[in-house]
């Protein structure tokens, strides 16, 4: 019995230390829309380039090397240049936190242009729905 308490013991240590170590992604906090959703079948065909500029205004890029790493805007546009030529199809999406001053995601999106986007798509959250007994429901 004491020798599966130790095993439990190490397992659990190794847990608490790795898990936050796995993150996925850059937290991005993104503003809510009633947006369309992108056809999923389109998607599953061409899987699109994202741009993350972050809270600090830092770009990052899905494609290459480190997509959870900075990249500088001279990296953006040579991977999105590269990327179009070899799929002109493949959607363009400008994923930014909502305390990101407008001219930052205006320049990424110049950026973007400049590197052979022809459209430029928003990434965003949906509206979540109000609550029930919550403003928007007065009796008449």
């Amino acid at each position: 019995m004491v020798p599966y308490i130790d095993v439990m013991l190490v397992l659990l240590v190794i847990f608490m230390i790795t898990a936050p170590l796995l993150k996925e992604g850059v937290k991005v906090d993104l503003p809510e829309a009633g947006a369309k959703p992108i056809d999923p079948e389109f998607l599953a065909k061409h899987e699109p380039l994202i741009v993350t500029i972050d809270s600090k205004a830092r770009l990052y890029i899905n494609f290459g090397t480190n997509p959870d790493k900075p990249a500088s805007e001279a990296t953006v546009s040579a991977r999105t240049t590269a990327l179009l030529r070899r799929d002109p199809q493949t959607p363009v999406l400008v994923k930014a936190d909502t305390t990101v001053p407008y001219g930052v995601v205006v320049r990424a999106m110049v950026l973007l242009q400049h590197a052979g986007a022809a459209k430029v798509g928003f990434l965003t959250d949906p509206i979540r729905p109000a609550a029930r007994g919550q403003a928007g429901g007065g009796a008449d």
